[in-house]
């Protein structure tokens, strides 16, 4: 079958009424996500797991995985919609690729243009996240083909890419990063080893033997670890809304729009196929080459529409490009995406080149399900404006029980253990200090997601070629990635060090 075949039966799944619905409530929660700070899209996703679990229960496997994906993927690129709202009207970044709409998208608020603001953003992820899924078509299929060829060596290198790629631009601190992945793996290597049947870590506790649960790590780490820093930090802000007037741009600011959004749009794409540059950087870049490309660069800051425009395109068009690597490679582009491979495992749907081959309804499903819950999303997004700002005012003192009761019920109902619902709560409390002392914990579930699969293709790599390890480095593809990953680590530490001696010059 050709590739739009497989789009025209991805459709017939997509359309089907309850993944119709599937994706309705998970764009839908996505833009909720977005609205209130600090959630943001690693933290709804991993939340709603255990609720796509018991939801699809009763589904046969591949429609369950179809459905839950959906959903969870509808949370992810509905969070980048939603994100805009509180960027906009309150100054407060929704999530973090948000950061970059409050400089322009706050200043037009404030002169009365808040409408015109969320209108252009709405239009604008609109249109970025159409851009990145045509690209997905058009890529899908070449790229798991070519991935087709790949062996053991090329897949160990492969993943030590996103890997290192992931940690070297999450957080602050790229030894912190490191550090974070190094213990993801320690933890994926808990339980029985696949290979020799021995336990490993178990300390013969039987609950160990099946290996820790990403699951539950997730949830604990992100959801109730973002519970415990609202408790123990005691974050109350007493905001105020700019009121929303004329909800459709002038002519003018829809002109003014078209270029930065088509150059976001292409830009994102592009940013976010790359392993752990993700959306925020994507927004960040887009806005850099709006201002350098304006005629008028000081407008920029006090109130400029392609301010608005260009980063809100950039930020959706990357989170569709990081799903590139996911679906054909298997490789997770970012922390949300970590998690959506780990929740396509829990369904045994293994992301990477035979995904398409073995699994086309989940694969092709869910990237027409995206071409809807896009459209979902713009035609949501601009006469609910006004019912979303009002989700920002809701009180901590009814989201947070509800958040909790959400993480326990669902972990238990997925995994019906009381020492996993320990776990949580451990992970919960390491989550608040990861967070306070600025330890990123998305490459820890990804060293907890990629550490096994790393450890399989390096086993069978040193298999075939009967213990020699220059078989990482004799293979071209093998030994292109392995030095991708070295540059990827090492170009930033020098890049400091280089600054901070110019620094040192120009102050001497």
């Amino acid at each position: 079958m050709s590739t739009f075949d497989y789009l025209i039966h991805g459709f017939g799944t997509a359309l089907i009424w309850y993944n119709l619905l599937f994706a309705f409530v998970g764009v839908l929660i996505g833009t909720a996500v977005g609205v209130l700070p600090g959630i943001g899209p690693m933290s709804g996703v991993a939340l709603l797991i255990p609720v796509t679990a018991s939801i699809t229960g009763g589904l046969p496997p591949e429609q369950a995985a179809t459905s839950a994906i959906i959903l969870l993927a509808g949370v992810y690129y509905g969070a980048m919609y939603g994100g805009s709202t509180t960027s906009i009207l309150l100054n407060t970044p929704g999530e973090s690729s948000s950061v970059v709409t409050t400089l322009d998208g706050y200043q037009m608020a404030k002169k009365g243009r808040a409408g015109s603001a969320l209108s252009i953003s709405a239009i604008g992820s609109f249109v970025g996240g159409i851009v990145t899924l045509i690209a997905l078509i058009a890529l899908a299929k070449p790229l798991s083909e070519v991935a087709l060829k790949f062996g053991p060596a090329e897949y160990f290198s492969l993943m030590l890419l996103g890997l290192g790629a992931v940690s070297g631009l999450a957080g602050k601190s790229v030894t912190k990063a490191l550090i974070m992945t190094v213990c993801g793996l320690l933890v994926g290597t808990i339980g029985i080893d696949s290979v020799s049947g021995i336990a490993r870590f178990t300390f013969n506790v039987p609950w160990l033997f099946q290996g820790i649960e990403f699951l539950t790590i997730a949830v604990g780490l992100f959801a109730l670890g973002e519970v415990f820093k609202t408790i123990l930090e005691k974050e109350e802000e007493d905001v105020e809304i700019s009121r929303i007037n004329n909800m459709l741009p002038s002519k003018q600011e829809f002109k003014e729009s078209v270029g930065p959004i088509a150059r976001g749009s292409i830009l994102g794409f592009f940013v976010g196929i790359l392993p752990g540059a993700g959306a925020t950087l994507a927004s960040f870049f887009s806005y850099i080459l709006e201002k350098k490309v304006s005629k008028n660069p000081e407008k920029f800051g006090t109130g400029a529409i392609a301010g608005v425009a260009a980063p809100e395109s950039a930020n959706n068009a990357a989170s569709g490009g990081a799903m590139i690597p996911l679906l054909t490679l298997g490789i997770p582009g970012s922390g949300t995406t970590a998690i959506l491979m780990g929740a396509l495992m829990m369904y045994n749907v293994q992301p990477g080149p035979l995904l398409f081959e073995d699994h086309p309804q989940v694969a092709w499903g869910l990237i027409a399900s995206m071409f809807i819950g896009n459209l979902m999303l713009l035609i949501l997004n601009l006469p609910l404006v006004k019912v979303f700002a009002k989700i920002i005012q809701t009180p901590k003192k009814y989201l947070i029980p509800m958040i909790i009761a959400i993480s326990i019920f669902g972990v238990y109902a997925v995994q019906v253990s009381v020492n996993d619902l320990l776990l949580l709560l451990a992970c919960g409390v390491l989550g608040y200090f990861f967070s306070k002392y600025d330890y990123p914990i998305a490459p820890l579930v990804l060293g907890l997601v990629l550490g096994p699969m790393i450890e399989n293709n390096l086993r069978r790599a040193l298999t075939i070629s009967n213990g020699d390890y220059s078989v990482f480095f004799t293979r071209p593809l093998s030994l292109v990635f392995l030095i991708i990953t070295f540059l990827w680590l090492v170009i930033p530490f020098l890049m400091k060090k280089k600054g901070k001696e110019v620094i040192i010059n120009v102050e001497g």
